[in-house]
């Protein structure tokens, strides 16, 4: 197979009314060894291999959420990290993905974003489609399923929605459990809730024990800190609680 290069024009990148004028970039990655072998281009992808990064840039985060006789409780701190540095105090960890469901995330900053805003979407395109909203197990399905082929990001999301809570991570992880808790501080937060956890606790009583939890593992994470945003998530829809 023969190629010919073409002479080279001058270009001026496209541009759209609704960007204001932004030019709009397009970039494609390299193909090396393609030309040569155009059978290449028709194989199946293997995602086996994990992503990896350009540079290794320590984070970490305390997010937690467990199950009990008034509904479920998520929690988390507000710090964002990178490295030594507090890049943000007053992050949102938890995400209303919509009345009833909620999602704590662990990980960069940006991948966690990313992948909020796609699960939004995708949930929403669903409910538009089909005439009715997608299950919980489902949307931890499908979530599973995206973040699968990109593996080694180490994005980790717990699903909250009324009396369930489903753990999900970038690995292909995905459980289902009365208590979790993910980040760098969860070891700490572990040790709280195992020695205050019950099931026939009061709403006070659980809101006062995850914040209780939060705290200890800010004190003992340098990476974690800042206030602490909680959610209680009953089958009438979340609520969000703010303590400073």
């Amino acid at each position: 197979m023969k190629f010919k290069q073409l002479p080279s024009q001058n270009l001026t990148p496209e541009t759209s009314d609704r960007s204001c004028q932004v030019p709009m970039h397009f970039f494609m990655p390299p193909l090396p060894n393609c030309l040569n072998k155009p059978s290449a281009l028709l194989r199946p992808r293997k995602h086996s291999a994990p992503v990896s990064r350009p540079f290794h840039l320590s984070h970490g985060t305390t997010t937690l959420g467990f199950i009990f006789q008034g509904g479920v409780i998520a929690a988390a701190d507000t710090r964002a990290s990178a490295g030594g540095l507090v890049a943000c105090p007053a992050v949102h960890k938890i995400t209303p993905i919509h009345s009833h469901l909620v999602v704590t995330s662990s990980g960069s900053g940006a991948d966690c974003t990313l992948w909020e805003r796609i699960l939004i979407r995708e949930i929403r395109l669903y409910e538009l489609r089909h005439g009715r909203r997608l299950s919980i197990r489902g949307t931890a399905k499908l979530l599973s399923f995206m973040l699968h082929p990109f593996k080694g990001t180490e994005v980790c999301v717990a699903l909250t929605l009324g009396p369930k809570l489903i753990y999900v991570c970038s690995d292909g992880a995905r459980l289902q459990g009365n208590v979790f808790s993910i980040g760098s501080g969860s070891p700490y937060a572990y040790g709280v809730l195992d020695g205050g956890l019950r099931w026939r606790m009061s709403k006070e009583e659980a809101i006062c024990l995850a914040r209780e939890a939060v705290f200890r593992a800010t004190h003992r994470d340098a990476y974690s800190g800042n206030n602490v945003d909680l959610f209680h998530v009953t089958a009438q829809g979340w609520i969000h609680i703010r303590y400073e």
